[in-house]
């Protein structure tokens, strides 16, 4: 995808430091149910030696970020000819990039009104 192309929302807020065990076991356990959840056999932490988990558990510093504001941002090719935007998003749905290339023929559908 061309560097010149981006969709991007900067999150603002304030952060806390959460490094109590409990917290960070119980998200990391979160985490790990999610993201294993589509998996065919999903891997759980009681599937690792405990001592292992307890390690990697008191390594982590978790962060928890209250968001005050969101600051969306975008550029997409609007300085190029609609033929050359719409080009680009149907590239990036044939690719997959499908929220890229989505922005990027609504940008080409307005420009050419």
């Amino acid at each position: 995808m061309p560097t010149w192309n981006y969709l991007v929302v900067h999150a603002h807020g304030r952060i806390t430091v959460r490094d109590d065990e409990r917290y960070v076991r119980r998200n990391v356990a979160k985490l790990t149910h999610m993201h294993e959840a589509s998996q065919p056999a999903p891997w759980k932490m009681g599937d690792a030696p405990k001592d292992f988990i307890d390690t990697m558990v008191k390594a982590i510093v978790a962060l928890e970020i209250e968001i005050t504001s969101l600051v969306g941002k975008s550029k997409l090719s609007q300085n190029k000819e609609v033929r050359d935007i719409q080009n680009a998003g149907e590239m990036l749905n044939a690719r997959g990039v499908n929220g890229m290339g989505e922005a990027m023929l609504a940008v080409a559908a307005a420009k050419s009104q």
